[in-house]
């Protein structure tokens, strides 16, 4: 079976990750902006982050056979910093329409601040203007009241619900997604968020409607094969396959593609990869001898 991680951080992974990634059937990803670890303090930190995802990261996915999406946004995290968060609301439609670029995200809420309320208010606007899908970060702490209220603010401001995907839901928070209308995302996380065992029960409860797996792999103790893994579980669990193909790869196409950005002929033609590809007079061999990999046509799961 082929894969979409719908939710993943790259650029704190490694080429062995991507080889990983490739192997165990994943053919595409998408990586949203999201908080690095540390604040950023300066505007241009943004900026060539922005940059990274839509340049370096997309052709380093490329040498591997991965087609690499991502979403642009402020995350919750640094909308706190409002003196910064002013100059990065002004730089995001700078990036929101470049190719590659799947939605507005992750945007949402932390702490459920009076500043990350502002700022999720005018990302969901540019998301308006720009006709671009939301990725909505649910909070960590006081989940279930900030989806609840995630959903109220979209409402209010005219989204429809089918171009928002509500992440890092749970079992506190499925039902009350799935019955907005809502896309579900599961962030599938070692010890914490969601683990493979407790997303077989979900799909067991709720089917695979609006379902989304993703790993949100990232800088911390996670696991970029999260997707395949959940997969394999919910075969070996008796989930049919056509659920399986739909939370593991076509829903999370269904809801991105409708950025215009994303479509399934971007890898299903056959795909030769030159190793030794430059990107900006850059590439990953690193004086390593160079290799040319031939990926089959990719058929239908």
């Amino acid at each position: 079976m082929y894969f979409i991680d719908p939710h993943i951080h790259m650029v704190s992974r490694t080429t062995d990750d991507y080889q990983a990634m490739r192997a165990a059937g994943i053919v595409a990803v998408i990586e949203p902006a999201f908080w690095l670890g540390q604040p950023r303090t300066e505007a241009g930190s943004f900026k060539d982050y922005f940059s990274t995802l839509i340049g370096w990261e997309r052709f380093r996915a490329s040498q591997f056979g991965i087609k690499h999406y991502c979403t642009m946004g402020l995350n919750s995290k640094e909308a706190n910093n409002e003196a910064l968060a002013e100059q990065v609301m002004e730089l995001l439609p700078l990036f929101a329409g470049k190719e590659g670029v799947v939605a507005i995200g992750e945007i949402g809420y932390d702490d459920q601040t009076p500043a990350e309320d502002k700022y999720f208010r005018q990302q969901i606007e540019l998301a308006l203007l720009f006709n671009l899908p939301v990725m909505v970060h649910t909070p960590h702490r006081d989940k279930i009241n900030g989806t609840i209220r995630s959903m109220d603010v979209l409402e209010e401001h005219g989204i429809p619900p089918h171009m928002v995907v509500i992440d890092h839901n749970n079992e506190e928070t499925v039902k009350h997604v799935l019955d907005r209308g809502y896309w579900a995302a599961f962030t599938i996380y070692p010890n914490t968020k969601m683990g493979n065992e407790r997303m077989v029960e979900i799909v067991k409860q709720y089917g695979s409607e609006r379902i989304i797996v993703d790993s949100s792999a990232d800088w911390g103790v996670s696991d970029p094969l999260s997707v395949p893994k959940t997969a394999a579980l919910m075969l070996e669990r008796g989930i049919s396959k056509e659920d399986v193909h739909l939370t593991c790869y076509k829903n999370a196409l269904s809801a991105y593609s409708q950025s215009g950005q994303m479509k399934e002929d971007d890898w299903k033609k056959e795909m030769i990869v030159e190793q030794s590809a430059l990107y900006d007079g850059s590439g990953i061999l690193r004086g390593q001898d160079a290799k040319v990999i031939s990926f089959s046509n990719i058929v239908d799961n």
